[in-house]
């Protein structure tokens, strides 16, 4: 499974179908767990381990591979599901996230499967482990759990939601207050950093967990008479989430004629050249790496201006995408 994600163009045959490739693995036992494999640079056998002073405590050592030191994160105490036992069929998965690198260590890999979104669905309410989850499915008649892996990071290494008043454009918070942003993520670690970078910004929040939600509230507000042009002032989606997409929920808003004009930002820990092309694909405004409160909030603001047709500001001019 080495480079599985080696080529772009491969990967991006899934996009606009509403499709999925999951990594399959286990923890110890026979409980099942999975991640998207979009995130997965590479999977390989345990490689010997350099202990750091200082660590934390989930990171078990760290590994040299082709010139980048890598922490290797030991995912099943990460779930609080007790310390993983090493041997000779102990496994690490090397993930991108948020334009990092970090290797989780597993008790074994079993096999990819290609899966359709409408397949994957919410955890249910109050169930123990849900707390890490992002989703759940059903293979051969058992339970795959798909781990919230941004949440898991963010216990490693906490994120800082705060944001500068000098990145924030007074005036056209006044113009713009009491105007609302869709979200869609079904990771509630990313819906609530989102959000506390927007309610600064005097922008009232409305928050769904996948992108079918996130669909039916748009269709709602056209049943109601919504002006949804005028008040909405853009969907800021998720890309990998259950039952919809965001790159199917991108599609589905560009063929509808009430709603094509939407604008559209894609915010994914995914890796940035890959969502550039989805971008460019499916249809969005704009892309932005999770977890960057002052790219967030800068690209936010650019975006309203251009939908509001108001020249942008100098000191914002250089923002990145």
């Amino acid at each position: 499974m080495s480079g599985v994600l080696s080529s772009v163009d491969a990967r991006t045959q899934l996009v606009g179908q509403n499709r999925l490739e999951l990594l399959l693995f286990s923890l110890g036992g026979r409980q099942r767990f999975a991640i998207n494999v979009f995130k997965v640079q590479e999977v390989m056998s345990l490689p010997p381990l350099t202990e750091i002073p200082d660590r934390h405590e989930l990171v078990v050592g760290v590994t040299h591979l082709r010139g980048q030191t890598i922490p290797v994160i030991d995912l099943r105490r990460a779930i609080k599901m007790g310390t993983t036992v090493i041997d000779e069929n102990s496994t690490i998965i090397v993930t991108e996230y948020n334009m990092t690198v970090q290797a989780f260590l597993v008790a074994g890999v079993e096999r990819i499967v290609n899966m359709n979104w409408n397949e994957i669905l919410p955890p249910p309410v109050g169930a123990g482990r849900a707390h890490y989850l992002t989703a759940i499915s059903r293979m051969d008649d058992r339970i795959v759990e798909i781990i919230d892996v941004e949440k898991v990071l963010a216990e490693i290494t906490p994120y800082n939601p705060e944001i500068s008043d000098a990145w924030i454009d007074d005036d056209l918070v006044e113009l713009i207050k009491g105007k609302q942003i869709l979200i869609a993520d079904d990771s509630q670690v990313a819906l609530n950093q989102v959000t506390g970078v927007l309610v600064k910004l005097g922008i009232d929040v409305v928050a769904t967990h996948n992108g079918l939600e996130a669909y039916q509230v748009l269709e709602a507000w056209k049943a109601e008479g919504k002006d949804i042009a005028n008040d909405v002032l853009m969907l800021i989606t998720d890309a990998e989430m259950p039952e919809m997409d965001g790159y199917m929920l991108t599609t589905e808003i560009r063929k509808d004629p009430e709603l094509k004009g939407m604008f559209i930002v894609l915010h994914t820990s995914l890796s940035g050249s890959f969502n550039k092309a989805m971008v460019e694909k499916v249809g969005c405004d704009g892309f932005l790496s999770k977890f960057q409160p002052e790219k967030l909030t800068r690209e936010v603001q650019r975006i309203i201006r251009k939908k509001l047709g108001i020249e942008e500001k100098e000191e914002n001019s250089d923002a990145e995408l």
